[in-house]
């Protein structure tokens, strides 16, 4: 039996494409592929650069931009505090559902178009969703603000409030900057004004329903798009890991090494 190092493109291309199948039917891999998203979101503070930090900085000075117009945007949606005791009719599953139905419409036209593609964006959405969200919920219980239709006062923090920041407007961004930026650029034009055009309408209508301040939302927004563009660096740093392995040839096994090249 001879043994051929071989890097010709059919070999190269069998093998991703084995690759990739093994990978799309091995679940404890994407358990694990989760399992180490979810520690290097949470300690991604201590490896951030400084292009990171100056994103963040960014997305701080938009809030505090925000937080200074929030009374005039409380007046321009008309928001009323309510007796105490009772609580606004915040609308909360229908400002829930445009985002819902971007990320069920992915899987399910994946599923019936079997796109393997498809299935990882829906994933990437998902995953997207559950980081950010989980992000937003324990900033929740750290301010503790009160939402607009309890109080008049924009600075009030450190109660039982759960204003900032925005789940519903985190989430959104979240599904919405997968949807947008997703995909090859083709329908770019199209993908981002649904992706992020759903998104906008999502905060506007939290805002309209008197369950937050401009301030909850932007914050949602910036969060929600920092998550998504993390969880699809994530991903595409796995698709585009290299890859040694035995390949079959005419004269016996080659050594083939995979790198995919797409954009």
């Amino acid at each position: 039996m001879a043994l051929a190092a071989t890097l010709t493109s059919s070999a190269a291309l069998a093998q991703r494409d084995d690759a990739r199948a093994e990978e799309n039917s091995d679940e404890p891999g994407r358990v694990r592929a989760v399992v180490s998203d979810v520690k290097s979101y949470v300690t991604a503070p201590l490896h951030a650069e400084r292009r990171q930090w100056t994103r963040f900085g960014a997305a701080l000075g938009a809030v505090a931009f925000a937080y200074k117009f929030d009374d005039e945007v409380r007046d321009h949606f008309g928001t009323m505090t309510v007796p105490l005791g009772t609580s606004a009719e915040t609308h909360d599953a229908r400002d829930a559902a445009p985002a819902a139905l971007a990320l069920g419409g992915t899987w399910l036209a994946a599923v019936v178009g079997d796109e393997d593609d498809g299935r990882r964006e829906a994933g990437s959405m998902l995953e997207s969703a559950a980081l950010s969200g989980a992000a937003a919920y324990a900033l929740k219980e750290l301010a503790g603000r009160e939402r607009p239709y309890v109080t008049a006062e924009e600075g009030d923090w450190g109660g039982d409030g759960e204003a900032f920041p925005s789940i519903h407007a985190t989430a959104a961004f979240a599904i919405g900057t997968v949807l947008a930026e997703s995909g090859n650029d083709r329908h770019r034009w199209l993908r981002r004004a649904l992706g992020y055009g759903l998104a906008v309408g999502t905060a506007y209508a939290r805002m309209d329903h008197d369950a937050h301040w401009f301030s909850d939302s932007v914050a949602g927004a910036g969060l929600g798009i920092a998550t998504a563009r993390f969880v699809m660096k994530q991903r595409d740093s796995r698709e585009r890991r290299a890859r040694f392995g035995l390949v079959p040839t005419a004269d016996g096994v080659g050594i083939g090494y995979t790198v995919d090249l797409r954009p």
